[in-house]
């Protein structure tokens, strides 16, 4: 082990040719990107929790952690759940079902849905990303119950991400469902990858903050400034 650790080079470890990965893992299912979607059964992932504590059982004998010690004793299996069933639970669970409903007055000004929750996890490190998210759109047919905004930016937000493909993830589905005449999508986080490990910023100081605009919010400029005007303390 000392012989590996000492060969290991950080720089060719990460310069390696991503072709080389598999894309089918030991057990024969396909492997996809961290923010993807595709949905599992219950027993599916169920078969996932026992997979998973067990690499976790693994992980805590390589990192010398006692599971005689009485708070560590039942720890793989709580993250394996934890992992499947909450965290990463975007990844495995259908779409949520979202009624829209027709625009019968012909509504042509913003709608805002603030202070939606973000918990998610950053893809590089694993470590935790918490904040809100601010949608806002200019119907064109269709408006869609206020609730489920913050359905869709759940479902796309549980899943290993980085901030930015997050947004447009949100954007490029609502998008897709309305098809509204202008969209604004605001994130603004913490990341513990920031706070927890490397640079240490202090929790109170450090976030990150994204938008996507599409339709008439990209180019108007006007009406671009009277939505961030009215989500600036968000």
């Amino acid at each position: 082990m000392k012989n590996l650790i000492t060969k290991f080079n950080e720089e060719e470890y990460y310069s390696r040719d991503i072709s080389l990965y598999p894309s089918i893992n030991s057990l024969g299912y396909e492997l996809y990107d961290s923010n993807d979607n595709k949905t599992l059964s219950v027993n599916e992932k169920n078969e996932m929790i026992i997979a998973v504590e067990q690499k976790i059982s693994e992980m805590l004998d390589i990192l010398r952690i006692s599971r005689q010690d009485p708070n560590s004793t039942h720890t793989p299996y709580r993250v394996a759940k934890m992992f499947v069933n909450e965290l990463l639970r975007g990844r495995y669970e259908a779409p949520p079902q979202l009624t829209v409903f027709p625009n019968r007055k012909h509504v042509n000004n913003l709608i805002i849905s603030q202070g939606i929750d973000v918990m998610s996890l950053c893809s590089h490190h694993w470590q935790t990303i918490s904040g809100r998210c601010v949608v806002g759109y200019i119907p064109g047919d269709f408006v869609v119950g206020i609730s489920k905004l913050s359905r869709v930016v759940d479902w796309f937000a549980r899943r290993p991400q980085i901030q930015e493909e997050l947004g447009e993830q949100i954007a490029d589905y609502l998008q897709e469902i309305l098809r509204p005449k202008a969209l604004g999508v605001v994130i603004k986080a913490k990341h513990y990858c920031m706070i927890s490990r490397g640079v240490e910023e202090s929790e109170e100081d450090t976030q990150m903050i994204t938008s996507v605009m599409r339709g008439y919010m990209l180019n108007d400029m006007s009406l671009r400034n009277e939505f961030l005007t009215l989500i600036k303390d968000f």
